[in-house]
């Protein structure tokens, strides 16, 4: 029988990957001028925004290797009990790449391959996960593209009327660690649901 595809390592990997982020940025605190902390911060988020697609990814190409009536509900298509993972992933991507647009373009692009039912749509639909996402997603597009539409996208999410560099923001208060923690409890509850 062929190997499954391990949800539960793929979300592993991510709180690794979520732990360095944080040991970077104190690691910048403690050595680099303020405006370079502002750009680790702002690089950070970028990094961060990475590692969650690389475990959506990995986390709806596993629901389908795992189980191909997932994809076979959504669809109406039945699909051979026996995917390899490249081919779930290129059934997500095609001939592209990964995206999604915020927490309401994940949601969707979820019940996409998985039913409405299915744990993942369940976990990210969850109320305690939607200001980090929402922060996620705009934090990352203010720090990536520096624009007017993201700027006033991340003033929008923060509910903060004025904003200086995203790095800025985020290096205050814990924000950038309570974006990562709860994306962590995501994370974690996706590894608890999984069966691989």
């Amino acid at each position: 029988m062929p190997r499954k595809k391990s949800i539960r390592r793929s979300a592993g990997t991510f709180c690794d990957k979520s732990d360095a982020l944080v040991d970077y940025v104190s690691a910048a605190e403690e050595n680099l001028s303020d405006a370079h902390i502002t750009w680790c911060y702002e690089y950070a988020i970028i990094r961060l925004y990475r590692e969650f697609e690389i475990l959506m990814l990995e986390a709806i190409t596993g629901a389908i290797n795992n189980d191909t009536t997932t994809i076979s509900r959504t669809t109406g298509i039945d699909f051979p009990d026996h995917l390899t993972d490249e081919l779930c992933e290129y059934l997500i991507t095609g001939s592209g790449y990964f995206d999604f647009k915020g927490r309401d373009g994940l949601i969707k692009l979820l019940k996409q391959y998985v039913p409405s039912d299915h744990y993942l749509v369940t976990i990210i639909k969850r109320n305690r996960y939607k200001d980090s996402l929402e922060h996620l997603s705009a934090l990352r597009n203010y720090a990536a593209h520096d624009s007017y539409q993201s700027k006033n996208t991340a003033k929008k999410v923060t509910g903060f009327n004025r904003m200086a560099a995203c790095g800025a923001w985020l290096k205050k208060q814990g924000r950038f660690t309570w974006i990562i923690e709860e994306l962590k409890e995501l994370s974690g509850e996706i590894y608890y649901n999984a069966p691989y």
